[in-house]
């Protein structure tokens, strides 16, 4: 599990329980929100998301739409260093299909 802000007032992901299992099957959820212990449920989504979604994958999975704010969690003086890890793996993707 990633530590990342949440930096959102009004934003959340809803979808309706059809849309959710057709994600679901096709591997779209790229991300949940987790409690401390690593389970995603609902309490866990401090935005009230359907299904604790954090992120998703556009149907070609090219586009990720996500809440959290990784740009805000990657150097030690901003208090935290896990958004440096989805760059930095974001980073080797492109570079290994180039």
């Amino acid at each position: 599990a990633l530590k990342m802000p949440v930096a959102h007032h009004d934003g959340a992901f809803f979808c309706d329980d059809e849309a959710m299992r057709r994600l679901e099957g096709e591997g779209r959820i790229a991300f949940r929100y987790v409690d401390a212990e690593g389970r995603s449920t609902t309490e866990s989504a401090p935005n009230g998301s359907t299904g604790a979604v954090a992120g998703v994958l556009s149907e070609n999975r090219r586009v990720l739409g996500m809440m959290p704010h990784p740009e805000r969690a990657f150097d030690p003086a901003l208090g935290r260093t896990d958004g440096g890890f989805l760059f930095q793996s974001l980073a080797e993707s492109v570079l290994e299909s180039a």
